[in-house]
């Protein structure tokens, strides 16, 4: 079944030019040109993934990304690459903190682009594919008043909902399940099946410390996912 896309960019010339790349590479793609008939389009046919232009007329795409995750629902789970034309370092933490799964800074070859949307599908659909039943694990975890619901692709934290990404749901599963292990982040990228990690890259931390966010009594005194400098991360077996 082909992947349909969507691309909320104002750059026609760049669309196309991408569009027809990623058509070649077997994926559909929607465009759209600012970030109100984006939204429109994303409600009215629900794609596999959003690539989003952090520059846009209307709005910029921090605030399309928060009204998407601010949908709830799968659709609110909608994996989403943002675009950032500055390069700056700044705009992808920003992006990745309102819930953007991952980041191309432009300009970019449209290869590393494919291989990156191709990433965060895989993550997706491994997710939506593997069941409990078939890998022998136990759909509900719990730590204290933590629970991660597998099937669902939910965290609840004393009963109430905690809203997560996809990819900060399958970090957060991830490093919940080898509790008590300490783990580098290659190991951790490793585990979510994500793209390698580029020299220098610290979106992982950026993740992490959204997860920490949600989850966390204190962020900046964690109980849950501790540091382990110099290393990585480790998930605390005993909680509350």
């Amino acid at each position: 079944m082909t992947q349909q896309l969507l691309m909320i960019e104002d750059d026609e010339r760049l669309a196309s030019m991408v569009s027809e790349y990623l058509r070649q590479g077997g994926l559909e793609v929607t465009h759209a040109l600012d970030g109100a008939s984006g939204l429109a389009a994303l409600q009215k046919t629900p794609p596999s993934l959003v690539v989003l232009d952090l520059m846009l007329p209307d709005m910029d795409g921090l605030e399309i990304c928060r009204r998407i995750r601010a949908l709830g629902g799968a659709l609110g789970k909608t994996p989403l690459l943002m675009l950032t034309a500055k390069g700056d370092p700044m705009d992808r933490v920003i992006g990745l903190e309102v819930g953007a799964d991952d980041y191309l800074a432009k300009p970019f070859e449209p290869r590393e682009l494919l291989a990156r949307i191709r990433a965060i599908l895989r993550r997706s659909q491994d997710a939506s594919s593997t069941t409990p039943e078939a890998s022998g694990a136990l759909p509900l975890l719990r730590f204290g008043s933590l629970e991660i619901d597998r099937d669902a692709r939910e965290v609840r934290l004393k009963g109430q909902a905690v809203e997560l990404t996809s990819y900060q749901f399958d970090l957060l599963l991830a490093v919940a399940e080898r509790a008590g292990r300490v783990l580098t982040r290659d190991q951790i990228m490793e585990a979510v099946r994500g793209r390698e990690l580029e020299a220098f890259d610290r979106s992982i931390d950026v993740h992490m410390g959204r997860i920490r966010a949600a989850i966390e009594v204190d962020a900046k005194d964690p109980k849950r996912i501790l540091t382990v400098r110099g290393v990585g991360y480790v998930f605390a077996k005993q909680q509350d």
